[in-house]
């Protein structure tokens, strides 16, 4: 019996980079994963790339999970109050599993300008795809945790820290949601729900396929990236990280983590799964040795 087999997750943000890697992960450890996004095969999103849910679900699926792809736009309401009573009807009100990773803001920022030469609007753009979309979907899917009294919540980042990390924008949304995690845990151990776990997760220098394109290369010969950049030897393919919160989700004693910001380079050390290729980078170790001690 696979370790995740008859759990319901639902991974929003699932059409690629982690998102992907993380529902195909639960997939290959027997979870039914319900893999939402705004890129379908008939509608493309706003970002216009080549991903869509289908592909992500049909992945799942060939993983030996069972993929359900659900366009939804997670910074409309009613839509994704549709999904979670969807998700109540078709699974009998049972969801062990929601992650939150909807980005959707790449394009958006404005990685050479300072906060005062910005455009505010551009800012609350950002905001808005990166942080009140979390805060919609935690709002309608927790309730079926709260429910039956169990669940993992998981808050994808960038880092583990309140370090500045580039562009107010940019910061703001990969720090909101690291404290979103917190403001959950806190706010279910008052409630003594401890059965349900919330934490924050980050992946070390992601593969993604944006990222690929960008250096030139394909998961194959991803290795000729290094010439490059160097750190892209320490890069990790998106299921390593998905990898990471599948072995979270297994764990009978996850709630030792609860309000923690994890990462996959230590839970690799503490759950020993490696990446597709067999590898087990340490984005943490290389980047203090490198950078210095603070680790983003």
């Amino acid at each position: 019996m696979k370790p995740l087999e008859g759990k319901v997750a639902v991974v929003a943000g699932a059409t690629r980079g982690a998102g992907r890697g993380i529902a195909v992960s639960l997939g290959e450890a027997g979870a039914t994963v319900y893999c939402t996004g705004r890129s379908t095969r008939e509608n493309k999103s706003s970002m216009n790339r080549p991903e869509t849910i289908e592909e992500t679900a049909e992945m799942v699926n060939e993983r030996g999970g069972t993929g359900i792809p659900v366009r939804v736009d997670h910074s409309i309401e009613d839509e994704v109050k549709a999904l979670f009573e969807r998700v109540q009807e078709e699974q009998s009100g049972q969801l062990d599993i929601l992650v939150n990773d909807i980005w959707g803001s790449e394009s958006l920022i404005k990685w050479d300008k300072t906060f005062w030469e910005d455009d505010v609007q551009n800012t609350f753009k950002v905001l808005e795809n990166a942080i009140h979309t979390h805060m919609i979907t935690s709002r309608y899917g927790v309730p079926l945790m709260v429910e039956r009294g169990e669940g993992l919540i998981v808050e994808i980042t960038d880092g583990q820290t309140y370090q500045v990390r580039g562009p107010m924008s940019y910061s703001l949304s990969k720090i909101g949601v690291i404290h979103m995690a917190e403001v959950m845990a806190e706010q279910l151990e008052g409630r003594e729900l401890s059965g349900i776990t919330s934490l924050s997760l980050t992946p070390g220098f992601l593969r993604s396929e944006e990222m690929l394109e960008i250096f030139g290369v394909t998961e194959e010969n991803w290795r000729d990236g290094e010439e490059t950049d160097p750190d892209f030897a320490m890069s990790e393919s998106p299921f390593y990280v998905g990898r990471a919160l599948a072995s979270l989700a297994a764990d009978p004693d996850v709630h030792r983590y609860h309000g923690k910001a994890l990462s996959s380079w230590d839970l690799m050390h503490v759950y020993d799964f490696t990446d597709i290729n067999g590898t087990q980078p340490d984005w943490g170790e290389h980047y203090k040795k490198k950078y210095g001690p603070d680790v983003r």
